[in-house]
């Protein structure tokens, strides 16, 4: 028998989140936490790294709609504009899903290209990897092919755009540990999809009313401390980016960014002992202490994103 206590808090769980649910799709990290790894890899980077990847970044494709995204005009100081600019441009692979846009959509959008899957079955709390299917995802794969383009002096700035904002992505992408899971169970022989097919809901929700463990994650950070309406976007950002930074300070040591390889492997091993813990149940709300748990990894993940990112544009873009 469900308690009175459990009960009250399934009851809230789906009625404060259900309005987000429809908001927004399951997306690695919601915007919010692509822009908070932006913030923090834009303070990172020197002048030089900064006015280049800005210049090449508006030199996107036009039908990409990406250079688009920068301000020309407004009462703000240009600075922040071009970092208004690059935080968002973090979001670019995102926004194209719209399908609303379909030239942009056919030409543009890559659903495989924002995981890389380790197929896997939890034995005692422990990973027992399994071979890979063909559906695993090509984040790794893109990002290498991507971090070679930046670097080809012969290609041309258009490409370089388009290669710079799938980085800034696919790297918050593959530091949310379920971009980089399918965990295979009877239930779901095939993997689950980076938690797509854990239902947090109660059995007897619609499908489109449904509430899944990759959506949890995803949107922990704007659910566990939402924007409030008299507080603007890149101010909302900037003091969370602040208060993580403040909590998980740079260091080489820490943000040492090795194969994107090792950073799959990495956000891969979080699964079995931070993500897919004892006390998380099908069907029902996670606990308020799994609530907290993962807010607090989500930060240290979206910091280390934005650490690594800049140390990755500095040494592309900056002075030599």
């Amino acid at each position: 028998m469900v308690s009175p206590a459990r009960k009250y808090l399934q009851i809230t769980f789906l009625v404060l989140f259900f309005p987000l649910f429809f908001a927004s799709s399951a997306l690695a990290w919601d915007d919010v936490g692509h822009k908070i790894s932006a913030f923090i890899a834009w303070q990172r980077m020197s002048p030089e790294a900064r006015n280049e990847v800005i210049r090449i970044l508006r030199k996107a494709p036009e039908d990409s709609q990406l250079s688009t995204l920068y301000m020309v005009y407004g009462p703000e100081p240009e600075e922040l504009r071009r970092l208004e600019f690059f935080m968002i441009a973090a979001t670019w692979p995102d926004i194209i899903r719209d399908r609303e846009f379909p030239v942009r959509y056919r030409k543009y959008h890559h659903g495989n290209w924002h995981y890389a899957d380790t197929f896997w079955r939890q034995v005692d709390g422990k990973a027992e990897i399994l071979p890979n299917a063909d559906e695993g995802g090509e984040a790794v794969k893109k990002l290498k092919e991507f971090d070679k383009t930046i670097r080809n002096s012969s290609l041309s700035d258009g490409e370089k755009a388009i290669a710079i904002a799938w980085i800034m992505h696919i790297i918050g992408d593959l530091h949310q540990p379920l971009h980089t899971s399918a965990r295979v169970t009877d239930l779901e022989p095939k993997g689950d999809q980076g938690g797509n097919l854990f239902m947090l809901s109660p059995k007897e929700t619609p499908r489109d009313k449904q509430l899944n463990l990759h959506w949890f994650w995803d949107s922990i950070v704007n659910r566990v401390n939402p924007l409030k309406r008299d507080t603007c976007d890149r101010i909302y950002i900037q003091n969370l980016a602040r208060r993580f930074m403040a909590r998980y300070p740079y260091s080489p040591q820490f943000s040492r960014l090795g194969s994107f390889e090792d950073l799959q492997k990495e956000s891969f091993q979080l699964n079995p002992k931070s993500v897919y813990t004892p006390d998380l149940e099908r069907f029902r709300p996670p606990s308020a202490k799994y609530t907290k748990n993962a807010y607090s990894l989500a930060e240290r993940q979206i910091t280390l994103a934005g650490y690594r990112l800049g140390d990755l544009l500095n040494e592309v873009f900056g002075k030599k």
